[in-house]
């Protein structure tokens, strides 16, 4: 059975699109807070540590990426705007150093489906006692299931996994987005030291998509890539929101949650008045016999 609904967290995903400019990193987070976001999150990497050295040699569009980086001293000023604007600061750590980093700052680690294999990292963020947002794109069940062993044994107790699809942007049909259900019975008998919610992270850029992830499937959290402007590093991809185009949807999702009501069947607010014109069950007529006299001369 899928758990009882609740509202979905939502984590606007900065990725690169900041373009190393601190006043547009504020944009990000003001933006973020202002279409109903619960948090943002940016990405702490370095080129010379994210990809190996042949690589780099030989490929130029790798190096470029070195534009990409955020800078470490932007970290202090991004944590204390979230707390201004009443969001969560998370980060995805991309080397170890990084997490020890980003510990006085974020709220949370996110660990991207690129590195779910690397266990130093997972045990790493694992220790500092913060919450874990972990990725699983491309991962097989036993993968996830090595890397949530791994969080659990060395002290992660809140973590959240997403299903997510490696490809950007990702075709709706690709999206499979029963694999939240499926990530969610298979760690539902975990012990309960460790708390485990399960959402989704989207590259499809489809508000059907988050409206099934949000309404159909559950997700505790959702996260998606956002640019401000259509002028960050990772838009023309193609995986990436603008804020007019997001914005309605988690409206549109908190909205439908409202639609649920308290389960029980009977009659509200909104209807109370039309219940006297139901038709008389003795002559089929409207409305009910004990009001007519009202409309008598």
């Amino acid at each position: 059975m899928m758990k009882s609904a609740v509202f979905p967290r939502f984590v606007a995903e900065v990725s690169s699109n900041h373009n190393q400019h601190l006043d547009r990193c504020f944009q990000f987070i003001d933006k973020a807070a202002a279409i109903g976001c619960d948090a943002v999150k940016f990405q702490l990497f370095k080129i010379d540590q994210l990809f190996a050295p042949e690589i780099l040699e030989k490929s130029e569009a790798h190096r470029r990426r070195k534009a990409w980086e955020l800078p470490v001293s932007f970290l202090p000023e991004l944590s204390h705007r979230c707390r201004q604007k009443g969001i969560q600061f998370g980060c995805t750590p991309f080397y170890l150093k990084a997490v020890e980093e980003l510990l006085s700052h974020v709220d949370f680690y996110k660990i991207a489906s690129y590195e779910l294999l690397w266990h130093e990292l997972l045990r790493t963020c694992a220790q500092t006692g913060k919450p874990v947002v972990l990725s699983t794109g491309m991962a097989t069940m036993d993968e996830v299931r090595a890397a949530v062993n791994v969080l659990a044994d060395f002290g992660c107790k809140n973590l959240t996994l997403l299903h997510c699809v490696s490809a950007y942007p990702t075709p709706v049909t690709e999206c499979n987005l029963s694999a939240i259900q499926t990530l969610r019975n298979a760690f539902n008998f975990e012990p309960s030291a460790l708390s485990i919610h399960v959402g989704w992270s989207d590259h499809s850029v489809s508000p059907a998509v988050i409206y099934r992830a949000a309404l159909r499937w559950g997700a505790d959290l959702i996260e998606f890539h956002l640019d401000i402007d259509g002028k960050g590093e990772e838009y023309a991809s193609g995986h990436c929101w603008l804020p007019d185009k997001i914005g309605p949807v988690i409206e549109n999702v908190r909205l439908g949650f409202k639609a649920d009501g308290t389960k029980r069947k009977l009659p509200v607010l909104s209807e109370l008045a039309d219940r006297e014109w139901r038709t008389d069950p003795s002559d089929g007529l409207r409305p009910l016999i004990s009001i007519r006299s009202r409309w008598k001369k």
